[in-house]
């Protein structure tokens, strides 16, 4: 049987996708949210604090009276094992909090960036989820933009002759 070309096939609408700032999750989402919440204001909270001018003074003051404590413990063993594992202990939990703040920043960051280079036309769609390649895949693109780099000013020195 040949097709009637009458009828037409079934026209496929392109999918868009819709940000949805206010939407209704599942409980389960909403547990699974508020957990995760809490542990990004505690890491956001943390990376401020730390990086402030006070954690600084706080932490110079600290070491300061651990110091001017020497000579009364004779600066025992003992002594010198409260700095190290207190610094050791505060740098082990400081690492967590800093790098998940990081890895939401970093997050934001791409998605902003796919999202730019989704609105400009000319620019390449493949470069959307880049982060993903491999550092030799990376590096290659890297020498590319380097070479074009080097060639715009090539042309402007040209130019200006």
């Amino acid at each position: 049987m040949t097709p009637d070309p009458q009828i037409t096939p079934p026209v496929k609408k392109a999918h868009a996708i819709k940000i949805i700032r206010q939407s209704v999750p599942s409980i389960q989402q909403l547990r699974l949210n508020q957990k995760n919440a809490s542990f990004q204001k505690f890491s956001n909270g943390v990376s401020t604090k730390a990086g402030s001018p006070y954690a600084l003074i706080i932490a110079l003051i600290l070491i300061i009276a651990w110091a001017t404590t020497g000579p009364f413990f004779d600066y025992s063993d003992t002594w010198q094992l409260v700095i190290n594992t207190t610094t050791t202990i505060v740098t082990f939990l400081m690492v967590f909090a800093i790098q998940n703040t990081q890895n939401r920043d970093s997050r934001a960051m791409q998605i902003k960036l796919d999202e730019l280079i989704k609105s400009n036309h000319s620019a390449r769609s493949e470069f959307v989820d880049i982060e993903d390649l491999s550092d030799s895949e990376l590096d290659l693109l890297h020498n590319e933009f380097k070479d074009l780099h080097e060639k715009f000013e090539e042309q402007k020195r040209k130019s200006k002759i």
